[in-house]
């Protein structure tokens, strides 16, 4: 078929190789301008206040520590859900955690949750979106000193809790979930659970956002300040689909054909890669003066973050952190030395830059939410020798969507670079499927597009 409308990408704005289409959804966009400041600031110092929510402080007292902290959090998402209509609903993920290297004695761990219910009941699409709410200093183990963890991670979890806020009050065909999650410090302890809950419990997640480290525009060793960038991590070969002990990449492609899209160019097309761009082009459109930078790892050097559980089972996740950290302040004693003050504080976080990520954050969850599912079983058809590239695919699972993108690009570039819209589930494009790369993506009637598929090689 050749029924399709060459629609090249519309460049503007202030980063001159971004692809941003210019239609806005005027509702996200309300939503968008309804993240908060002013609220970030008030979440994020009053999780300071608790003084301590390190994984193993009190649990008993009202004031101080991690039970304080995460009966807080439950209290202030039952607000958020009293305003849904009823369709949010709050429950502590509570588990046993065993004892590990950081863990000296078995505990009671409890994630926070704030389920906001699609209203469709045939899209079992789940949405996640997550910071981490416990703290921690210099010493791992030390778990009753003074740890405000300003930026690591309330930051992050005031993302969570500030969207909720803004959510709640707005209906979605699929679900989404805003998470607080324990442990994070100690060994990723509550994504863990979660991520393993969502598997066991056959959760349909289409995507994981994990917001940590989001509140520092200023970089101490090299001076910069920067709040107009933003990083977004995203794993490559999915972590699912790397060999295993006394297992060869060879047995693997001939006996599941999970990792085919290796050596055909799919090794920078993951369904994570996927996420990082629609984050990029989805949150370019709607939030001003924010680049959002592409990197290219599942996670910065000697760190590791919430969304890697999630990637572990399968899950497509991508982790969210500001552009330049100030090591003075992570995982630091409150302390001054040689007149450098040490110590993650409020009043070093930038609120107005985490309201950027947090906009960021919104606009693609709720273009998701409301989008149609992604197609399903996208090929590119390569039994001929031709110039040409023919693809087909079906139609998403629950909502119909009123068209599709094929989406274009260079082999060398990192974005996509056309749009060529398309009423039927094939097409054959006048582009060497030898020269760029392809994905599919369902839309509907209103421009809510789903996350791109990158096609499979099929005779």
């Amino acid at each position: 078929m050749k029924n399709y409308i060459a629609l090249l990408l519309i460049t503007i704005g202030y980063c001159s190789y971004a692809q941003t289409i210019v239609k806005q959804d005027v509702v996200i966009k309300q939503m968008v301008n309804e993240v908060s400041d002013k609220n970030i600031e008030t979440i994020v110092r009053k999780l300071v206040s608790f003084k301590t929510r390190h994984t193993l402080s009190d649990t008993t007292s009202k004031t101080e520590g991690i039970g304080a902290a995460r009966n807080w959090i439950k209290s202030e998402y039952e607000k958020y859900a009293a305003a849904s209509g009823g369709r949010m609903t709050v429950q502590f993920d509570s588990f046993l955690q065993p004892v590990t290297s950081r863990i000296d004695k078995a505990t009671i761990l409890k994630n926070v949750l704030a389920i906001l219910k699609g209203t469709d009941p045939t899209d079992t699409r789940v949405y996640i979106i997550s910071g981490h709410y416990d703290s921690r200093i210099n010493n791992i183990m030390e778990a009753n000193s003074v740890e405000p963890g300003a930026v690591d991670d309330a930051s992050g979890t005031a993302v969570s809790m500030e969207l909720a806020r803004v959510m709640s009050k707005h209906a979605f065909p699929a679900t989404i979930i805003f998470m607080a999650v324990a442990g994070e410090e100690q060994g990723l302890n509550g994504s863990t659970h979660v991520a393993n809950r969502a598997k066991d419990e056959h959760w349909n997640v289409d995507a994981m956002l994990n917001n940590d480290i989001v509140g520092n525009t200023h970089g101490m060793e090299n001076n910069l300040k920067d709040n107009t960038h933003v990083r977004v991590f995203s794993e490559g070969v999915p972590s699912t689909d790397l060999p295993v002990r006394g297992d060869s990449l060879a047995t693997r492609r001939a006996n599941t054909g999970i990792i085919s899209l290796v050596g055909n160019g799919g090794e920078n097309d993951s369904p994570s890669r996927q996420l990082a761009r629609y984050v990029k082009e989805t949150a370019e459109r709607y939030v001003e003066h924010l680049d959002v930078k592409l990197i290219y790892r599942r996670d910065r050097f000697l760190r590791g973050g919430d969304h890697v559980p999630f990637l572990q089972n399968g899950f497509t996740a991508v982790r969210f952190t500001e552009m330049n950290e100030d090591f003075t302040r992570q995982h630091q004693n409150i302390r001054k030395e040689n007149g450098i003050d040490y110590g993650d504080l409020p009043d070093f976080a930038d609120y107005q830059y985490i309201q950027k990520v947090g906009r960021m954050n919104l606009s693609v969850l709720a273009n998701l939410a409301l989008a149609p599912a992604q197609p399903q079983n996208v090929v590119v058809l390569t039994s001929a020798l031709t110039n040409k590239t023919s693809l087909k695919w079906d139609a998403p699972i629950g909502k119909k969507p009123a068209a599709y993108y094929i989406l274009m690009r260079e082999t060398t570039s990192p974005y996509w670079e056309k749009k060529f819209y398309i009423a039927d589930t094939q097409a054959t494009l006048e582009y060497s499927k030898d020269n760029y790369f392809f994905a599919v993506q369902a839309v509907d009637a209103d421009g809510h597009e789903s996350l791109p598929v990158f096609p499979k090689p099929a005779r």
